[in-house]
């Protein structure tokens, strides 16, 4: 029989997510410390009004004495997600951050909660073969060194079917997906980790998929959006002006149907391992998407350029947790003074399995500015003046060429003379 809670013992505060980790840890932290649990869930995304009621619900089922819920996504965009759009951050080339860049700023929201309901205590149910444990231990000991930080599940190294015959043996509630799936949503879409995770050979099944569950079964008849951006801000869908975080959660309704954003993600961890990952994020493809294609008409080609240098390794940084770090506000700096021209309309079709780019409208356009037509007629300058840059283009190629041909001259051996004489004569 475990000892009982202590009176008036300091709390822990546990970072609580609803999942079979956090939910394991209610009971068990309870009983390991003999300290009262509070639960707390960071909202960056996906919690409506009768999801939030169930984790309630649930973290006192299992034993928290009080649970906090903090709406944190007005700040999860200004924060993170603006400069992913500005930057059109992907990682690996596919996939867009989906929950991992939200940790930092839960991170700092538990720390600051924690200080608030008088503990020095955080607990988090991370394990220590994944990228989270990095993520809220790098902010968690930049932000606030002097908390106490419980890790159980990767300190002791706990098996999820280990968590899910804990709960069932105590019979207390059991999240949705058991110990099949781990599943994390946020407004930048989901992440799914199974078995099938576990290798790179195959796919997960349809039935494990959250946001696009039978997408393909009866595919949806394709619809026609118009997307207004402001700076690089998404502020309106189809004419009506949005906030960021209402325009993310409307085009996550209308696209995941189509099964747009659905993917699985290969990579590289943060602790130097290959991990893979199934992903949904129909609203970041879309706004990812039109994003680019909007800053296509409007940014020079070096503006493109150096933005895509310095957009890369700032994905890497937030998805590593180094969110705090003072180099991730250069480049900030420099993403928002690429953005001033970043206004206008893209036309998008959402189709089965897709988003398609129609067309990009900007009083800033690039393309209209010029009094040419790209292979039809020239604007600014006359046929003589192509013919002369064509020649002061190709004179590298030229120079490069005509130095290997006098090179190789230099090399040869020099020729025999047709007056040498012949042998025996």
């Amino acid at each position: 029989m475990s000892k009982p809670v202590e009176p008036g013992a300091m709390p822990i505060v546990l970072a609580y997510s609803g999942g079979l980790d956090t939910s394991f840890l209610v009971p068990w932290v309870a009983e390991q410390y003999h300290r009262p649990v509070i639960t707390v869930t960071v909202d960056t995304g996906g919690i409506d009004a009768q999801a939030a009621e169930t984790l309630r619900e649930r973290a006192l089922s299992l034993g928290a004495i009080a649970h906090h819920q903090v709406d944190a996504r007005a700040d999860y965009f200004e924060q993170v997600l603006r400069f992913l759009i500005m930057g059109n951050v992907r990682r690996g080339q596919l996939y867009p951050l989906c929950v991992g860049a939200e940790r930092v700023m839960q991170a700092q929201t538990i720390a600051h909660m924690a200080r608030k309901l008088g503990t020095s205590s955080i607990a988090h149910g991370c394990t220590a073969a994944g990228n989270d444990q990095v993520r809220f231990e790098v902010a968690l000991r930049t932000l606030a060194p002097d908390l106490e930080i419980i890790a159980p599940v990767r300190d002791r190294a706990f098996k999820r079917q280990e968590e899910l015959e804990y709960l069932q043996q105590r019979k207390l509630p059991v999240p949705p997906y058991g110990a099949a799936y781990s599943t994390n949503r946020g407004l930048w879409g989901v992440t799914i980790g199974g078995t099938e995770t576990l290798t790179s050979q195959g796919s997960i099944p349809e039935n494990a998929w959250v946001l696009s569950k039978g997408a393909f079964d009866q595919p949806a008849l394709p619809q026609h959006h118009t997307l207004r951006f402001e700076r690089g801000r998404p502020v309106g869908l189809d004419g009506k002006a949005l906030s960021p975080v209402a325009l993310i959660e409307r085009l996550e309704t209308l696209a995941a149907p189509f099964g747009i954003g659905r993917g699985i993600h290969l990579g590289d961890t943060i602790i130097g391992t290959k991990g893979r990952v199934a992903f949904e994020a129909p609203a970041a493809e879309v706004l990812l998407s039109a994003h680019r294609e909007l800053e296509k008409l409007v940014l020079t080609a070096r503006q493109q350029r150096i933005k895509e240098s310095v957009a890369q390794p700032y994905g890497d940084w937030v998805h590593e947790g180094q969110l705090l770090d003072p180099v991730c506000r250069d480049i900030e700096a420099l993403l928002v003074s690429s953005q001033e021209r970043v206004t206008g309309d893209v036309h998008v079709l959402l189709r089965p399995g897709s988003v398609f780019i129609e067309g990009v409208e900007s009083p800033y356009s690039l393309m209209a500015a010029s009094k040419g037509v790209y292979g039809e007629s020239a604007g600014e300058w006359t046929p003589t003046d192509a013919l002369g840059f064509s020649k002061i283009v190709a004179l590298t190629g030229i120079f490069h060429a005509r130095a290997g041909e006098l090179a190789a001259k230099a090399a040869a051996p020099p020729a025999t003379s047709a007056a040498t004489e012949q042998p025996g004569q």
